[in-house]
């Protein structure tokens, strides 16, 4: 059996490990459908055990439409992970958001191309709700810890995903900011989807690291941007997580561990025998 974890963190650019853990394992799992970006490090930070993976792997190595997050979520899933918070790099599309600030996004457009967006297929059918995509409560739990650091929070607004690796155009930039998008990044789709089809909460810490390329009196973002920004925001995201941890109840008030309930449509007598297992860990409280 796995063993319990009160909360996994998705690390993205600039945030690579979790300072602090004690007592660790590290678990380098196959999955259905493939290996994750890095091993799982699991550990103790504040008298619980979390679990910590690497977004684009050892040395960023994973462009974000490489990223296997079906792999990587799944991974998390077996591993008894019921809570994620991942932490990601963005770019800010309002005046306000900015940049070294932290937004907790309470909504997410997903504008990316090429990416497996679901765990099912193969005979196997599910229309699994995301009009709330983030979990509400684990995402004003977040918010209250930031507050704890005395970090710049903002908790709102929607997350547009790109597919990069390249950085928007200005027109592309000044579009997104019609459709009243407020902070931009790569990674968050479909990871946030994903989860809700493995019943997992799923918030984000998205650090405000430049004004994407809107701005006309602001340097367009680079690369050099986005990493100095993280390097100054790596301790209050980890402080972040600590003062979290002390304010998850063991049982999850939310809706999210249910988020199958009314999802799977497929009969399950037509259900491929291969398919039934590939899908067990998601689906088996549902299909007895």
């Amino acid at each position: 059996m796995p063993e319990k974890l009160s909360l996994a963190i998705i690390g993205g650019s600039g945030l690579y490990s979790m300072a602090g853990l004690t007592d660790t394992r590290q678990y380098e799992p196959d999955t259905p459908f493939g290996k994750p970006s890095a091993p799982i490090v699991v550990g103790s930070l504040e008298g619980k055990r979390v679990a910590f993976l690497a977004r684009h792997g050892t040395g960023h190595t994973i462009m974000p439409s490489e990223v296997p997050y079906r792999a990587n979520i799944y991974a998390l899933k077996a591993l008894g992970v019921e809570r994620i918070v991942s932490i990601n790099a963005c770019g800010s599309l309002r005046e306000d958001y900015v940049p070294g600030h932290i937004v907790i996004p309470d909504q997410i457009f997903d504008n990316t191309k090429n990416r497996a967006r679901t765990f099912f297929g193969e005979g196997l059918v599910a229309h699994v709700g995301v009009a709330d995509p983030f979990c509400p409560d684990l995402s004003t739990r977040l918010e209250s810890a930031i507050k704890e650091t005395d970090a710049p929070v903002h908790h709102g607004g929607s997350f547009i995903i790109i597919e990069g690796p390249r950085f928007s155009t200005k027109a592309e930039s000044n579009t997104y900011r019609s459709w009243g998008m407020s902070i931009i990044g790569m990674t968050a789709a479909p990871e946030a989807f994903l989860a809700r089809e493995a019943e997992m909460c799923y918030a984000v810490m998205a650090h405000v690291t430049d004004y994407d390329v809107w701005h006309i009196s602001e340097a367009p973002v680079s690369v050099e941007m986005v990493i100095q920004t993280l390097n100054k925001n790596t301790r209050a995201a980890q402080e972040a997580i600590r003062q979290l941890l002390t304010s998850l109840p063991e049982e999850r008030p939310c809706i999210c561990d249910s988020a199958l309930a009314s999802a799977i449509i497929t009969h399950p007598a037509s259900i491929p025998p291969v398919t039934r297992q590939k899908l067990d860990l998601l689906v088996k409280k549902y299909l007895k």
